[in-house]
Parts: C-alpha cells; structure tokens; sequence
C-alpha cells in the first residue's frame, strides 16, 4: 500500500470572507496507479484569486469546489512513478492536483517542463496560467500598440505584473496600480513600468490622472470597485478593457461603478475573460513567456508560504492583497 499524504479539503463554504475553519488538513492514500497515469510529488501548490469563487455553491463559468474534497489548485512538483510512455520518474511536470502533497493524473493532464533555465516554481506563475492571462489579454482584447498608454489594475501581482512588463517590451507607456507605496516603488524600480498609484494614498483619481496625461487607451482590470471606476474615467474613445478579475468583491457585494457611461460616451470594448477557455492560445503564449523570462525580459517576485498547513492562512491574505507577486506554497 502506497505511503500516506496530506491534503486540504473544502470543510465549509465560505459566508463572507474565507476563514482558516472552511478548510482541514486531512492524510489520505493515494490510489494504484493505471496505465496511462502518473503519479507525482508535488514541489508547489499556486493559489489564485479564482479559488474564492470556486468555494461558493452559486452558479459560474466552472463547477463548484466540492466539500470534502481536495480543493482545486495549480501544482508543480516531481513524478514519482508512471505508467505513460512519455512521463518518466524525474520529471517536472505542471498539473491540477490541488491541495495535496501528493497526488495521480492522466498523462494528458499533465504538462512537462524544463527546469534548466528557469525555475520550476515560476512554471505556476509569470510562465503558467497567469502570465498567460496577461498574454491573452494584451494581445487578444487589449490589442495595445506602440506609443499607447496602458493601465493595469493589481499591478505586483501575478498577473499584473507580467501584464505591464509585456506593454513596455511593446513600446507602450505602462501605468500601474497598487497598493502600498512598497509595491508602487517595485512594480516602477524593479518591474519597469513608467509610473504606479497608491490606491491606498487617498488620491486615486487625481493620482491616477496625473500618471496618464494623455488618458488611456486599454486597461486590464483585476480589481474592480474603485479602482475600477477610476480607471473608466480616464479611457480615451475607443479604448479597450479586459476584465481578468474582480477581487474587490470577491468576499462581499461589489463596490457601486459610477462611470459605468463612460462605456457608451467613449464608445469603450469591453471584454471579460477566463483564460482557461483559449487553450488553442497556449502553446505560443507560453513559449514566448518562457523565451522572456529565460532571457531576464520578464521579472518576477514570489512569495511563498513553508508547507501544506499554512495554505488557508496565505490564501486569505492573498485575496487581502498581502502576497507581494505570485502566492505559492512550498510542499517540500
């Protein structure tokens, strides 16, 4: 019999804000593997904004978490053992194992990487899903050119940061916001771009004026409520927004939008999207992401929590926005 594990199941749906008690660490054992399955040990376990709406019951563009099941999540790790013919022990892959030390997937599931010239853990962020958010949504909504001024909300995070990188390689003016001035200084310093508001300073609107004097022509929208609303009223005519994420509302009722009109007065294209629809898009996206980063052109920060048990708690503090960059935890 196969060793014991550990992972972290959905106790309890959320009310509100996520607590520590909606989770519980549990062992379980892992199943014989198949033919055609792989089993691996997970290195990291990535924890996205998405997860909060994959805890609630209500009806969305996925299946809801079920309870007392291993909660969903991106992991990174090694195989261990495998019965496909294309996945050998050593191998790094990047998979859907969720919370887990450990876990078994079909091959097909499953997505070899080299660890050569970049790390394995940034496979789960700037050159995995969420890069690939960015990827998409400057290219296939935003459609942002030279000389353009480009907004992007949540602007440390996974996301946003690789978002903003991407416009200045494109020869755009990139403005951020984040909050914190510790943030602001590293996504402007370190990440490159022209110039990041404080949304927690109190001067959103005036701050984000003064950072996009010819206004703006595409935005990418993590954050929603105010921040939202202030970006709305700074688009150029015809500008163009992709809407990634709303993580302001996330545990609660979103803030009101005020400059909703905007959208007719600018004649403004507005688009939400869920990058896991376009998976036709990834295999070029992700090799220009890791070609980049490879190359040091993409920047990247982490944080990284020590262990499967302090996953609920960064998780939480991830959708209160205390991770600086990419929110990984290290199983081993």
């Amino acid at each position: 019999m196969a060793p014991p594990f550990q992972r972290i199941v959905l106790a309890s749906r959320p009310r509100g804000e996520v607590k520590a008690e909606n989770f519980r660490l549990e062992s379980a054992i892992l199943p014989e593997l198949q033919d055609g399955e792989v089993c691996v040990r997970n290195q990291f376990l990535s924890l996205d904004p998405y997860m909060r709406g994959r805890m609630s019951a209500a009806k969305s563009y996925a299946a809801s978490q079920e309870l007392d099941q291993t909660m969903i999540g991106g992991t990174a790790g090694r195989v261990t053992a495998s019965r496909h013919p294309d996945f050998a022990e050593g191998d790094a892959v990047v998979g859907l194992l969720g919370w887990a030390e450990a876990g078994v997937a079909r091959g097909d599931a499953l997505r070899k990487v080299d660890t050569g010239t970049i790390a394995l853990s940034a496979y789960l962020g700037v050159a995995g899903m969420p890069g690939m958010a960015a990827w998409y949504g400057l290219n296939h909504i935003m459609h942002a050119r030279e000389g353009e001024t480009v907004v992007v909300s949540a602007a440390s995070g996974a996301v946003g940061s690789v978002l903003g990188q991407l416009a200045k390689l494109r020869g755009c003016r990139a403005v951020g916001i984040a909050g914190g001035p510790e943030k602001c200084a590293h996504v402007v310093v370190e990440l490159g771009f022209d110039a990041c508001v404080d949304y927690k300073a109190g001067n959103l609107l005036a701050d984000l004026s003064a950072a996009t004097p010819d206004g703006v022509d595409a935005l990418f929208e993590n954050a929603g409520g105010a921040v939202f609303d202030a970006a709305l009223s700074r688009m150029n005519g015809f500008g163009r927004i992709a809407v990634c994420g709303l993580i302001s509302g996330y545990s609660g009722a979103p803030a009101p939008i005020h400059n909703i009109g905007a959208l007719l007065i600018k004649r403004i294209s507005l688009r939400g999207f869920i990058v896991t629809e376009h998976l036709e898009c990834w295999p070029q996206g992700l090799a220009e992401l890791a070609a980049l980063v490879a190359a040091g052109q993409l920047r990247y920060r982490e944080t990284v929590a020590p262990g499967l048990a302090s996953a609920p708690d960064a998780f939480i503090g991830l959708l209160k926005g205390q991770n600086f960059g990419k929110q990984l935890v290290r199983l081993m």
